[in-house]
């Protein structure tokens, strides 16, 4: 079995890779032999030792990664479900940056047919939470506007998809202008390239009378303004707080993490209600234990990718070895869908 361990946070050089025995599966776990594994924003927070629920559930050392894909190797005592040999994918609250998984059966989904062990790593955290935000807080109605900040990224790509699944008219917000035709070709109506023209003016120029639902993981850069631009009765869904974190650096400057902590708005319930206005924020790693709500969000994400109206999310693989590399570039801000770490074996 390989592994990446990350022994105490810090920046790239703190994720090691280790070899050790291969486990055997207990009562009630499935062995997974990982091909591929999905890297999230969450796993370079882990890294850097800021990510709550890796010292809620762990503390360190610790092996980052929530979702991986492979085939099913063993199973262990009552465990019924998939079969040896299986192409699956999984979810795991952390060690999914392995070889060797070892997860609960009502985890294990899987793999859509056609589709890569790349692909199908990088489909389930990244739609999950855009599911969530959607139809389990948000619950957008058909002809909306919705906003969605970082349309490029995983969150934000599978945001567009599912918004227009939801009939909603979808406004896409990039960095860069090597991002704009991605937006577009996952079915965004319009798409804003912040590097060419100005956010909140081109915004209001596209629904002048506000937007029902704004999805945001920025922070402080974007979330004050976001909701002022709330339509009557709109929703600002809050999943994360990546734009508190430096570009390529590998760690933050903790004189700006609390800058951006003390400007980060605070929302009065006086102000909520007085303009009908709704800010709701989660974090998909302390949603593991409702397996109930995960399998019945898979199983609709599932059943939408085997009718063709979810696509795969394009993916650049890097080998486990070079996680490091991989956290780097995703932490540049510079690219589109998702990274994916490979291991040995057809993918």
């Amino acid at each position: 079995m390989k592994r990446v361990v990350i022994d105490r946070p810090g920046g790239y050089g703190h994720l090691r890779l280790e070899s050790g025995p291969d486990p055997r599966p207990g009562a009630g776990e499935v062995l997974i032999g990982v091909q591929a594994v999905g890297v999230n924003y969450a796993d370079c927070l882990t890294r850097m030792g800021y990510y709550a629920s890796a010292r809620h559930y762990l503390g360190y050392p610790l092996t980052p990664g929530f979702e991986v894909a492979g085939r099913v190797m063993a199973l262990g005592p009552g465990v019924s479900g998939p079969e040896v040999g299986d192409a699956v994918l999984a979810l795991t609250r952390f060690d999914g940056y392995t070889s060797h998984l070892l997860a609960r059966p009502g985890y294990v989904f899987p793999r859509p047919e056609g589709w890569t062990m790349a692909q199908a790593a990088g489909f389930p955290t990244v739609f999950l939470t855009a599911w969530f935000a959607l139809f389990e807080l948000a619950h957008p109605h058909p002809g909306d506007w919705l906003l969605v900040h970082s349309a490029a990224g995983g969150v934000g790509s599978a945001l567009v998809q599912l918004g227009k699944l939801a009939g909603c008219r979808v406004v896409g917000v990039v960095g860069a202008s090597h991002k704009v035709d991605a937006v577009r070709s996952l079915g965004a109506d319009a798409v804003i390239d912040k590097s060419r023209e100005p956010l909140w003016p081109s915004a209001e120029r596209i629904a002048p009378q506000g937007y029902p639902v704004v999805l945001d993981a920025n922070g402080p850069a974007t979330l004050r303004e976001s909701y002022r631009h709330l339509a009557p009765t709109g929703k600002l869904v809050v999943y994360g707080f990546h734009g508190m974190f430096p570009r390529g650096r590998g760690l933050p400057s903790r004189l700006r993490l609390l800058l951006d902590y003390l400007r980060t708005p605070r929302f009065d319930p006086f102000q909520l209600t007085n303009c009908n206005r709704s800010v709701m924020g989660f974090n998909l790693s302390y949603l593991f234990d409702r397996a109930d709500l995960l399998a019945t969000a898979m199983g609709q994400l599932l059943g939408w990718v085997a009718q063709g109206r979810v696509q795969p999310l394009p993916v650049t693989c890097y080998p486990l070895e070079q996680a490091a590399e991989a956290h780097r570039a995703l932490e540049s801000g510079t690219t589109v869908g998702k990274l994916v770490l490979t291991l040995e074996g057809p993918l």
